[in-house]
């Protein structure tokens, strides 16, 4: 880019298309070349059939708008040069295209020249050409110079830089000040897509397959600066899964009355954090002030995503923006928060849990608009009290100082949130069927978990299937380990699952893990392999090996814990 900029040469901005900017020169014989004409047949009378002809040497070029303009540049040249002794024919074919020649009297007729513009000196003016220059428009002088520039590392020397070099020339400013430069789309992987390797993802037919949605979002999500993008069927079934996801908990939220303003109205402004009475400003739920610790927890994890998508944005980081939305909405609103309010919906904290759920889905949903605009837009519009569209709803500014449990919520929930995880992380390692209601033995705790214990334990035992929770001081023999910040718990399972059943099928998948990941690390070990084989080959291989690696550390996991029934 600055190469080009700061070592300028002539370039040729000719191209022999059929399509384009043709080149505005018209070209006629010089003064010289067409007075040598004229003497050389000032005896021939009428020879209509002698024509001044263009060649590469004599020939004089005019630049014009259009051909009237060019006409007229040729008439005052000519002129000068022969007076009202030469008609310069308008009408372009005064006896053949481009021909010089005589009638009653000389005659000349202007070529235009049949090349079309450079692509890249074309689409050069686009900042201010599409804007209505060289008309002085509302739009140009509104809108110019513009604000950013999206486009891919492969073009930055044939585009940015002559963009930005011809608006300097021809109006003076700079086009933009910023350029994005997003990543390049290949393949699943790493090969460019042609249309002769058979690897081309049309977006018609993916967007016809998964939605425009889950096709724009994957974009984004994969939209790391500095790499390309690999991009397969996959990932994108996997966001528009995210879509569905988002879907079913809109229409949950509905079911409750706890979607938007489906729910009683909502007129009043609260007062102070103690209330608990809300408004919505144009349609958009306002966070209300809960008291339920479940509901305060939310608010502040949607504030602080809400900061993080920001800060995401203002640095065109569109990956990490809709990557942590990705998992907001997904984990802590779908999974966890519905799981966590349906015993609300039945109890005293039912009025604010509604409030809050409302507050919390209309958040995803503006946040969310700019990946997924259509699936957004569609659950906006189910509650029939909107007075705008989404796309024209106000951006969250709260913070999340504002916005933050003060009395520690959000560390208490996530104490509730990672002793389930645990819990179901044992039941899945050591097969325990999913129906089972377990008994929990309670080893140690500090006060900061009994506290926890005590707000959320009808939350704990229905997510983590807890029949009840006893005192222990030592965890019996068949009993799988749960640690949790500030404690310790034991689950027993002798009886309830078939240990030298499960020991078996663990060490026989842990062989077969064994035997893949020699195969793989043999291949790697190769310089061979390493040097000969395609690059995208040698990456899946490391890359299956890690993940290889990891499902064993896991499944040794688990075996550890069932050698410790023996």
């Amino acid at each position: 880019y600055f190469h080009w900029l700061e070592n300028i040469e002539p370039w040729c901005i000719s191209r022999q298309l059929w399509w384009g900017h043709q080149i505005p020169v018209w070209y006629g014989p010089s003064a010289r070349k067409l007075k040598d004409f004229l003497q050389k047949h000032s005896g021939e009378g009428n020879p209509a059939s002698e024509q001044c002809s263009i060649g590469s040497e004599g020939t004089v070029t005019f630049c014009a708008a259009n051909a009237d303009e060019a006409y007229r540049q040729a008439g005052i040249y000519y002129r000068e040069h022969f007076g009202e002794d030469i008609v310069v024919d308008e009408s372009g074919n005064p006896g053949a295209p481009g021909s010089y020649s005589f009638g009653n009297q000389p005659s000349v007729a202007l070529q235009r020249d049949p090349d079309v513009l450079d692509t890249w000196f074309s689409s050069g003016l686009w900042p201010i050409g599409t804007l209505g220059w060289p008309e002085k428009t509302p739009e140009l002088e509104k809108y110019f110079p513009t604000s950013v520039l999206i486009t891919g590392f492969d073009i930055i020397f044939f585009w940015v830089a002559r963009m930005m070099m011809m608006q300097y020339a021809v109006v003076g400013e700079r086009p933009f000040d910023t350029v994005y430069v997003h990543p390049l789309v290949r393949d699943e992987k790493g090969k460019k897509m042609s249309k002769s390797l058979g690897n081309v993802l049309d977006p018609l037919e993916l967007i016809a397959k998964y939605g425009a949605d889950a096709v724009r979002f994957t974009l984004a999500a994969m939209a790391a600066m500095g790499r390309d993008l690999k991009l397969s069927t996959s990932r994108i079934e996997g966001y528009r899964n995210f879509g569905t996801k988002l879907w079913n908990a809109a229409r949950f939220a509905e079911m409750n009355g706890a979607l938007g303003g489906a729910g009683r109205p909502r007129l009043k402004k609260y007062v102070d954090r103690d209330t608990a009475v809300w408004i919505k400003e144009g349609g958009e739920a306002m966070a209300p002030p809960p008291k339920a610790t479940v509901n305060r927890w939310i608010i502040a994890e949607t504030a602080r995503v809400r900061e993080a998508v920001d800060g995401a944005l203002e640095a065109y980081r569109f990956n990490d923006a809709a990557n942590a939305l990705y998992g907001f909405v997904w984990h802590k609103v779908c999974d966890w928060y519905v799981e966590f309010s349906k015993p609300l919906f039945d109890g005293d904290a039912a009025d604010e849990t509604r409030d809050t759920m409302a507050w919390v889905i209309d958040q995803c949903l503006v946040m969310l608009h700019p990946f997924m605009p259509f699936i957004t837009e569609e659950i906006w519009a189910i509650p029939s009290n909107r007075d705008r569209m989404l796309a024209l709803a106000r951006w969250p500014s709260e913070s999340s100082a504002d916005l933050a449990a003060p009395d520690g919520s959000a560390r208490e929930m996530e104490w509730v949130i990672s002793l389930i995880e645990e819990i179901r992380s044992v039941r899945g390692e050591m097969g325990v069927p999913a129906g089972a209601r377990l008994t929990m033995l309670k080893l140690e705790l500090d006060s900061d978990g009994e506290s926890a214990w005590a707000a959320n334990r009808s939350l704990i035992e229905r997510l983590a299937r807890i029949e009840k929770l006893e005192s222990a001081d030592s965890a019996p023999k068949g009993s799988a380990t749960v640690a949790v910040e500030g404690g310790t718990f034991a689950l027993p399972l002798a009886g309830v699952i078939d240990v030298a059943a499960e020991k078996a099928r663990l060490e026989k998948a842990v062989g077969k893990l064994d035997k893949d990941m020699k195969g793989l690390g043999g291949r790697l070990s190769n310089p061979k392999f390493v040097e000969s084989a395609p690059e995208d080959v040698v990456a899946e291989t490391r890359e299956l090996l890690a993940l290889k690696e990891a499902e064993a550390a896991r499944l040794g996991t688990a075996l550890d814990r069932l050698r410790e029934f023996d």
